[in-house]
């Protein structure tokens, strides 16, 4: 039985042993002794170590000692030495084999000849370490372009280092980068460190024709464009190209379009070779690698070049500028002057860079607030001045102070918010304003003089009735008091009646004296109601003499609003002239002149001259309110424009309109309430 056993073992593909409990060998088949060359009794007990290797044995005895002990089935590698003295790697396989109580009385193992695996699997180690050290030499060397792209090293040398780093990895090729000349018809030459100088000097300046070679077509199309035999290549076999190119010993060229983060293209990376080829996975890896940092470089390099531009300008228009313009950072500290400034400011522009705004040229009463409304922005973004325009005081280096319009603007940056101010002084407009005010004040007074002449006749008429009045009362309490005995009770009648027409005539010379006299707008709470009836009561005869019939309608309660009582009683007076002299040649109707007072919606107060003269056409309503335009034959042309001149100043509006159901016009002053 055990005979057949030992054949049983013999016959099997593998070195087959077995071992006591303890690890020492019991067993080994003749395939064992016929690879070691040790006999079966050579090998039993610790025999069998002789056939490891001496620098594999201690670990190998090692672990086997603690398989035995812990009755783990498991596996360990190994070289064993061949017959012949050749050294090759074994697969250790074992396990237990136990009795019925579950006792170890065995071990049972087969040695496997792993050598072939093994060598495989160290070429597979050494082409990863390669690819490895391959990959981490790439990175460096990408990291180290990256670094010189970020210093702003000059284009040339960073895509000459570039295409060097590739002909370093990619044996046999040559490289080269063209740039795209701004107007996209032109290549330039970028570099090309191992190509033929006269190779190059062609190639600069050349236009971007996808005829011409695999650079042009690339460009053009935008997609990689592979040549691997350029002289029997048909695409370019009309093309001078292959002749120029063969001429130069290249006989190969594979081209791939730079593209720019917005997907255009901006230069175009190609790899040349001296013999006929496509190019392989690590080249084409290669390409993609570099073309994409040459589109880094060149962009930085464009960007840059566009920067320059820019400042340029800006300092162009800063020097240039008219108006002062002035930056502060997130601090308040100046960061640019213009001359405009300095000339306005008195300072000079490296005196006041880094000082604080607040310190340098805002009066000192509104240094909280600029400091107050800077903070507030930046901790809530609350805008109250970006973007407006806003008319404060300046200060200059001597401490004086003038009027500057204002507008601020927060610069477009990333990074920490910085602004700029365009101050424009406006002393000379101030003064040109104040000119103007005056100017206007007479035309108004010249416009209420000239409004008050045409009431001549009807101011004679309301100031001759109490007159007339004085005097026969005075004549009559006269011979009242001479009579016998004298009449005491109707002479005091009759001087009460010439005290009340003494009254009257006084009360006509007030009014008067208040259109009359010239003096500045002081705003006072105005009744328009009130307002519009002293007009009426000096306007009355005159338009009772152009039998105009007055009809009125003040609403109740109407609230006051804020104004001139003398330059708002100068407007409806106008309106209502001019509503008398619109009905003057109206034969065929009622001269009806409707005065109307309401309060609008929004608290608005509005006042409403309606006639029922010529009207106007609708084409001209525009124009009614121009400044010397007029429809009467002897008018100025002056009163409507001084009228909405005068409105506007109180934050009113006068409009006209024609009447929706009848001849005439409406002419409308609406203003705000006064305030509570």
């Amino acid at each position: 039985m055990e005979l057949d056993f030992s054949r049983l073992f013999d016959t099997l593909p593998g070195l087959v042993w077995t071992a006591f409990p303890d690890g020492r060998a019991d067993f080994v088949n003749r395939r064992w002794c016929d690879y070691t060359g040790l006999s079966a009794d050579e090998a039993r007990g610790d025999g069998w170590r002789a056939a490891i290797h001496p620098d594999d044995r201690p670990l190998l005895v090692e672990r086997w000692g603690g398989f035995t002990r812990s009755g783990e089935a498991s596996e360990l590698e190994a070289r064993m030495r061949r017959a012949d003295g050749a050294w090759r790697w074994f697969l250790f396989r074992f396990s237990p084999y136990a009795d019925e109580t579950g006792q170890i009385i065995r071990w049972c193992g087969v040695n496997t000849d792993i050598e072939d695996r093994k060598r495989a699997e160290d070429a597979v180690a050494g082409l990863e370490r390669r690819a490895r050290l391959r990959a981490e030499a790439l990175l460096a060397a990408e990291k180290r372009l990256l670094e010189r792209v970020a210093v702003a090293a000059p284009l040339a040398q960073v895509l000459e280092d570039l295409c060097r780093t590739v002909e370093t990895h990619a044996s046999d090729c040559l490289c080269s980068i063209l740039s795209i000349d701004p107007d996209g018809k032109r290549f330039r030459h970028g570099a090309g460190p191992s190509l033929p100088p006269a190779y190059n000097d062609m190639l600069d300046g050349l236009v971007m024709d996808y005829k011409f070679g695999p650079c042009g077509m690339a460009a053009n199309w935008k997609t990689q464009v592979i040549a691997a035999d350029i002289a029997t290549d048909p695409r370019w076999a009309q093309s001078i190209w292959p002749g120029l190119v063969l001429e130069h010993g290249l006989k190969a060229c594979w081209s791939t379009p730079i593209l720019s983060g917005d997907d255009q293209v901006i230069g175009v990376f190609a790899l040349y070779r001296r013999e006929a080829a496509s190019p392989t996975p690590l080249e084409q890896d290669l390409t993609r690698q570099f073309a994409h940092i040459a589109s880094i470089a060149i962009e930085r390099a464009q960007h840059d070049a566009s920067l320059r531009q820019s400042n340029g300008r800006k300092a162009a228009i800063l020097n240039s500028a008219l108006d002062c313009i002035i930056t502060i950072d997130q601090a308040g500290a100046i960061t640019e002057f213009n001359p405009a400034a300095e000339r306005t400011f008195g300072y000079l522009r490296e005196a006041v860079l880094g000082k604080p705004l607040a310190e340098t040229i805002i009066p000192p009463a509104l240094r909280d607030p600029h400091r107050q409304g800077l903070a507030r922005y930046l901790a809530t973004g609350e805008d109250v001045v970006l973007g407006r325009r806003i008319e404060l005081v300046a200060m200059r280096a001597d401490g004086s102070e003038f009027p500057v319009e204002l507008a601020i603007t927060r610069n477009p940056e990333d990074g920490s918010p910085s602004f700029t101010g365009f101050l424009r002084d406006i002393t000379d407009r101030r003064k040109a304003e104040a000119q103007l005010g005056e100017l206007r004040s007479d035309l108004a007074h010249m416009a209420r003089v000239t409004s008050l002449g045409a009431l001549t006749a009807s101011i004679a008429h309301e100031v001759n009735q109490p007159l007339s009045g004085i005097i026969t009362n005075a004549s009559a309490c006269l011979r009242m008091l001479a009579a016998d005995p004298p009449n005491i009770g109707g002479a005091a009648d009759t001087a009460r009646r010439t005290l009340r027409d003494g009254d009257r005539a006084a009360d006509i010379v007030r009014r008067l004296r208040q259109l009359f006299t010239k003096q500045d707008g002081a705003l006072e709470a105005v009744d328009l109601n009130e307002a519009a009836r002293d007009v009426i009561a000096l306007s009355s005869g005159d338009l009772q003499r152009r039998r105009t019939v007055l009809q009125t309608a003040f609403a109740e309660d109407l609230p006051p609003i804020a104004g001139d009582r003398v330059q708002l009683q100068q407007v409806i007076l106008n309106l209502l002239l001019n509503a008398a002299d619109a009905m003057a040649g109206v034969e065929d109707r009622p001269r009806r002149l409707a005065v109307r007072t309401a309060l609008d919606a929004g608290d608005r107060v509005r006042l409403t001259v309606q006639d029922a003269g010529v009207g106007f056409a609708p084409d001209t309503a525009a124009r009614l309110f121009e400044a010397f335009y007029t429809t009467k034959a002897e008018g100025m042309g002056i009163g409507l424009s001084v009228s909405r001149s005068i409105i506007e100043s109180h934050g009113g509006r006068l409009s006209a309109e024609p009447n929706p159901d009848g001849p005439g016009a409406s002419f409308v002053i609406d203003l705000p309430r006064q305030a509570a």
